[in-house]
């Protein structure tokens, strides 16, 4: 028998840690080759991260909730026969892939990868999520210079965020006046019937972005309501030939929305753009990769349709439910959950009249849908019964002005309230 010890390997993307969210062994436990160990949740996803080898685990090295940086050691298994001769630098070269819900590891260290997006050196040294890790990065700030307040030191957003307004970092691009670091928040406290959750896994990622969305991003928000009175109708009708067809497709409201959203943001193409806060440049994508806001047990996840503008409405129906079904079974695999141009978020019936949702950073635009019903409205000078939503859209008013925000959102109307239209528009 021999020792085999199994160090995290490289996720890819430049990624250098991830939050250990689940173990699936337990020390003592007898493990096949492929089979699960643990779930680790990076900034792009929760990857499950199998075993190299079949044996038995002798440790698990880290508890659940964890941060576990890449190449740091991970399992220690007892395996047969001799030991391997690269044990030792197992996860450097990413031997090991997740089979379910990350893409093969990347070849490079993630240290060197991160040294090649422009990281200062000695940010690899100090404790720091990938996104504050990056927030510093895109402000020129030297996480070294900075006095953590989390747990055993970590630098956490809340840090960068007071050397921002502080000018407490020694190495920024262009320092402020000196000025003492906002101090850490007390702590509040309990009352004897209290529970405390910890902010853990996906939630925990949820929240680092939307503080960073909000952080990096001025928001403003645009609504108008929609007669989707012609829509309902011809979705009826769709369906109606669909099921007298056999087909079982079912067509919701989503993919009529997705096709409208298209043809307005070929239209106005600053939207469906990415903002780069390294080069402070907007790159107009050239795809249209649209995000769908996902709720799931954990949280909500962004999933995304990839070249949705090359699909016909029955095939995005088909999409959009897989895609939704792999968020909430969390089997959704890295590609699917990057590479968006354009999100929209909608709660259904339980969407409301209007919200302000926060863009999904890069991204500079997010449309929410809220909820179709009925009610009256003024048409050819009478008051009638007509199926009504609203819209609302959120932009970065860094590379949007209100009135292009308004433009699109009208163009979209335009598709809703007539969509025969979108045939017209289909590429």
């Amino acid at each position: 028998m021999a020792t085999f010890e199994f160090k995290l390997p490289d996720l890819g993307e430049g990624v250098m840690e991830g939050e250990l969210v689940k173990w699936h062994v337990k020390e003592g436990d007898t493990v096949k080759e492929d089979q699960v160990l643990a779930e680790v949740m990076t900034d792009k996803a929760t990857v499950t991260v199998p075993s190299p080898k079949a044996g038995r685990v002798v440790k698990t090295h880290g508890k659940e909730g964890d941060m576990a940086k890449v190449h740091q050691l991970l399992v220690t298994l007892e395996i047969e026969g001799a030991a391997p001769a690269q044990a030792a630098g197992h996860g450097a070269h990413g031997a090991a892939a997740a089979p379910v819900s990350a893409p093969a590891a990347a070849a490079a260290p993630a240290a060197a990868a991160a040294a090649s997006n422009g990281a200062p050196a000695s940010a690899t040294k100090v404790l720091a999520t990938p996104v504050t890790r990056r927030m510093a990065r895109e402000h020129g700030l030297d996480l070294s210079a900075i006095a953590g307040s989390g747990p055993q030191g970590r630098v956490t957003k809340a840090d960068v965020m007071a050397a921002l307004e502080g000018g407490a970092q020694k190495n920024v691009v262009a320092p402020a006046a000196p000025q003492q670091a906002r101090p850490a928040a007390p702590p509040v406290a309990s009352g004897r019937a209290d529970e405390r959750i910890p902010l853990r896994g996906l939630r925990k990622k949820i929240a680092e972005k939307m503080v960073r969305s909000k952080f990096t991003m001025p928001h403003f928000a645009f609504v108008e309501e929609v007669d989707a009175t012609e829509l309902v109708a011809l979705r009826a009708r769709l369906n109606a030939q669909l099921a007298a067809a056999g087909d079982k497709t079912k067509l919701n409201y989503l993919p009529f929305i997705i096709k409208a959203t298209i043809a307005a943001l070929k239209k106005f193409p600053h939207l469906n753009a990415n903002f780069d806060e390294a080069t402070q440049e907007l790159v107009v994508r050239g795809e249209y990769n649209i995000g769908m806001a996902v709720a799931t047990p954990d949280g909500l996840t962004v999933a995304v349709v990839k070249d949705a503008d090359r699909l016909t409405l029955g095939q995005l129906a088909q999409e959009t439910a897989r895609l939704g079904a792999a968020a909430r079974e969390r089997k959704l695999k890295m590609e699917e959950l990057t590479g968006g141009t354009f999100t929209i978020t909608s709660l259904g019936q339980s969407g409301g009249l209007f919200a302000t949702p926060i863009i999904n950073h890069p991204e500079v635009g997010i449309m929410g849908v809220h909820k179709l019903k009925q009610r009256p409205a003024v048409k050819d000078g009478q008051v009638v019964v007509r199926d009504m939503m609203n819209l609302s859209l959120s932009c970065d008013h860094r590379v949007i002005d209100g009135s292009v925000a308004a433009d699109f959102v009208y163009e979209v109307i335009k598709y809703l309230e007539k969509p025969d239209l979108l045939f017209l528009a289909m590429s």
